[in-house]
């Protein structure tokens, strides 16, 4: 009697689950799909037929691939899936990806390196706006808006361009009393000006015009930095920096515009020490001296030629005066001179784009610059390249025009003083000499 099931007929030999006697290995196979044939209308009775057995080493009937009954009627779904037991394809395992066709390897494919290049460029551009944004708010984080030009009084009319009075002090705040003795300074208390400039920036070209400090100037009325209360004018006559002396930044900027009738926009002051560390951070500041000199007031001592001068020789170079025949007036030169050469080498890819000498510069400056509470970082960009243009040949650079002298004091030639100021209200360029 047969034992296979319905329709099924073959050996049942012991090979069927050990592989084939080959040599070579079997291939995939597709299982037989049993299915029961839906009940049809009957047939009319036909005599049995004897299967065929397969040949031994097929070890499958093809005849059930259809389902074993042969071609369907048509419309009829045998519903018979041949899936395979065994995965067949190139043989290189499941390492690759099958693709097209013919079943064949595909490889991983190129990169895309516009993409790439897109999507690097992207995140520089991030990268650099972080890090700008955040330099910003560091930097402006150090600024010390202490100077209130809201108290000044009747001020002068606004011109065209941006007016900065630069203030040198000989603060000694934050100095430690060896930096005190290596740079010279003295041990005074308080503070005084050393060295006061307006620099003009407009269309024109950048106008560096330096206030002697011995300059003649009449006080006039005033309202008191710290006091509130009103001092009228008395036509008393004193020397510029006395005004610094007597209430500080403001009464200072009183006494500039109404002696000049220019309108001071914003106000800047650096002390001693943070003037001399600027200097170090970026590495010196190179000049060409003329003419050797030397002061034992100021510690200064120069031979003439090409030098790099460091913080504690900057200091002095700028502050000597005793050495010079003009005193006073040589030495406002010098500042200039000095000032447009640390702008000019500080403005450089080497210290902008290089954050090692960049932020110990900003850093050094910051920590010791006192400006107004309207100055902003954008205002404060403007004058140092400002500043730096005064040495790039469009700029110029004077002393205000002096008539003469009294009582020691420097007394400013007013029909100069007045065609300048004009000059700088319209934005012309300046013609007026200080000769």
């Amino acid at each position: 009697m047969n034992d296979w099931p319905d329709r099924r007929t073959g050996d049942r030999s012991d090979r069927y689950g050990r592989g084939s006697a080959s040599p070579q290995p079997e291939g995939a196979r597709a299982m037989p799909h049993i299915q029961r044939r839906p009940s049809s209308p009957q047939r009319p009775q036909m005599p049995p037929q004897r299967p065929q057995v397969p040949p031994q080493s097929q070890g499958y009937d093809d005849r059930y691939q259809d389902g074993g009954y042969g071609n369907p009627e048509p419309g009829y779904d045998s519903g018979y899936n041949t899936g395979q037991v065994y995965g067949g394809g190139s043989g290189r395992g499941g390492g690759g990806r099958r693709g097209g066709g013919d079943g064949g390897y595909v490889g991983r494919p190129a990169p895309d390196w516009r993409r790439r290049i897109k999507l690097g460029a992207l995140t520089l551009v991030v990268v650099l706006l972080v890090v700008s944004v955040s330099t910003y708010f560091w930097a402006d984080s150090k600024l010390k808006r202490e100077v209130d030009l809201s108290k000044v009084i009747e001020r002068p009319e606004s011109g065209d361009g941006t007016n900065y009075l630069i203030v040198g002090s000989d603060s000694r705040e934050g100095m430690s009393a060896e930096e005190k003795k290596r740079l010279r300074t003295g041990s005074a208390e308080g503070k005084r000006t050393d060295s006061m400039m307006i620099l003009h920036d407009g269309s024109n070209g950048p106008t560096l015009i330096s206030l002697p400090r011995d300059s003649n100037v009449e006080i006039p009325s005033f309202v008191g930095s710290e006091s509130g209360k009103k001092f009228p004018g008395t036509g008393r006559q004193v020397k510029l920096n006395a005004a610094y002396a007597e209430d500080g930044p403001e009464l200072l900027v009183r006494t500039v515009e109404f002696n000049t009738g220019l309108r001071i926009d914003h106000y800047v002051e650096i002390g001693f020490g943070g003037f001399a560390k600027i200097v170090d951070a970026i590495g010196g500041v190179e000049l060409d001296i003329p003419k050797a000199f030397k002061d034992k007031k100021s510690g200064a001592d120069f031979k003439a030629g090409k030098q790099t001068l460091n913080g504690e020789q900057s200091l002095a170079f700028v502050r000597t005066r005793y050495a010079f025949a003009g005193s006073d007036l040589d030495r406002t030169k010098n500042q200039q001179k000095f000032l447009a050469a640390l702008a000019s080498q500080t403005a450089t890819p080497s210290t902008i784009i290089n954050p090692f000498k960049l932020y110990p510069t900003m850093g050094a400056g910051l920590d010791t610059l006192i400006v107004d509470k309207d100055m902003s970082l954008w205002s404060l960009g403007n004058m140092f390249f400002a500043m730096k243009g005064v040495t790039g040949g469009d700029g110029t650079s004077m002393n205000m025009p002096i008539s003469g002298s009294v009582g020691g004091n420097l007394v400013w030639d007013k029909a100069k003083v007045k065609q300048l100021v004009q000059q700088l209200n319209n934005d012309e360029k300046v013609t007026v000499s200080s000769d």
